[in-house]
């Protein structure tokens, strides 16, 4: 074993363990080449059974929760790796105290930050992320890992400077480092640094033009600056990677951003044909549909829309206006009710409330509606404004 040479080891191991499937050591022994040859499911059992042995190893507890860590099973590694951070090593020094709990330190402060769903469940806790990240430093030299995990938990527990510092951090140490630049790219582009965030992300592109991530951020920052290059930048990425759902959803908005709502429209379609029950595709398919004066079409489509999510107040919106405009008041006065219970009130959509019961002949309603339109409006909307202001006193008139 000295030698890893796990082949000439095992049949010794074998042997001896045939007549003392008891011995802890020899246990532990057996699953730690188990461990080393990558047979993960041998080597779990045998930590297990080396603990049921002897409860107290250190060794195998610490391994068997840094195992089943590095497999994916957060939420059977962490009691294990907890327990392990209060235990001692054996008295014959098989394992460096200081390293060994460095290490489990580190897999909880992953696993804390990180949470899991499939096996059980881990709920995701970035105060005892932080905290578990500082036992680990305590025992061993801070890693430049350790510093991005720190950045990610500084943002996650809403410190976009201490966030920035490290992620600044690591890039004086690693100028090279795509995940420091992509992750200080995302902090100051919260922070709306967005001349700072364009020239790193600029700059670290050059270096890894195949970036999904940094490219998308690029994007959005030049959407953000109002810049028109955003378009390029993204169509440029969609000759290269031409299935590339997620960017594809982000050259559709910025192509509709740009009035370009054919283009927009196609992406829609073409992402639709494989989500078809995506809301918020059905949605930005619907808002194409509305500027493209395809009303019919848009109220199937926003229909389709809520149907998939309740709370989508952006579709209820379209809905409302798209039913107005194919002279269906009853629909649009529903989807506005809906609506409001997910976004709030405006000046069109008083306008939009009021003539939907101008329409149904529903004089208290409509007034009430244009009297609230324009009280909100204020000057800003003068075509509409004369409007209501016009069926306000021809429908007061009226009997």
């Amino acid at each position: 074993m000295q030698k890893g040479d796990w082949k000439a080891a095992e049949p010794i191991l074998d042997s001896w363990l045939a007549a003392h499937s008891e011995d802890g050591r020899a246990l532990f022994d057996a699953a730690y080449i188990a461990d080393a040859e990558g047979r993960d499911a041998d080597a779990a059992g045998l930590y297990r059974k080396t603990l049921a042995a002897d409860p107290k190893s250190f060794e195998a507890e610490v391994s068997l929760g840094l195992l089943l860590a590095r497999t994916g099973k957060a939420a059977e590694a962490r009691p294990a790796l907890w327990a392990a951070t209060t235990m001692e090593p054996s008295a014959d020094g098989a394992f460096d105290l200081r390293a060994a709990k460095a290490k489990a330190w580190r897999a909880l402060a992953r696993i804390d930050s990180e949470g899991s769903e499939g096996d059980g469940g881990v709920k995701k806790d970035p105060a005892q992320a932080s905290i578990d990240l500082l036992e680990a430093l305590k025992l061993s030299p801070e890693t430049d890992s350790d510093t991005l995990l720190a950045a990610s938990l500084a943002e996650a527990t809403g410190d976009a400077a201490g966030a920035e510092t490290a992620y600044r951090k690591v890039l004086e140490n690693d100028p090279e480092s795509p995940v420091a630049a992509s992750g200080l790219a995302h902090v100051l582009i919260e922070r709306k640094k967005y001349p700072e965030a364009e020239e790193l992300l600029a700059g670290a592109l050059k270096k890894e033009p195949d970036n999904a991530a940094m490219t998308a951020q690029l994007a959005a920052v030049y959407v953000a600056e109002d810049k028109a290059d955003a378009l390029p930048l993204l169509e440029g990425w969609r000759a290269k990677h031409p299935k590339d759902e997620v960017m594809e959803r982000m050259l559709a908005g910025v192509e509709a951003d740009a009035g370009e709502y054919e283009k927009s429209d196609a992406l829609y379609v073409e992402l639709l044909a494989a989500s078809p029950k995506d809301g918020e595709l059905l949605t930005g398919h619907g808002q194409n549909l509305i500027r493209l004066h395809r009303y019919a079409e848009a109220v199937q489509v926003f229909e389709a829309a809520t149907n998939v999510d309740e709370t989508n107040g952006d579709a209820w919106n379209g809905l409302a206006f798209s039913a107005f405009q194919t002279h269906q008041p009853q629909i649009t006065i529903h989807a506005l009710t809906v609506r409001r219970k997910y976004l709030p009130e405006s000046a069109i959509i008083y306008f939009l409330w009021a003539t939907a019961y101008d329409t149904l002949h529903d004089k208290k309603q409509a007034v009430a509606y244009y009297r609230r339109f324009l009280d909100s409006s204020a000057g800003k909307m003068p075509d509409q404004e004369w409007q209501a202001r016009q069926r306000m006193t021809l429908l007061e008139k009226t009997p």
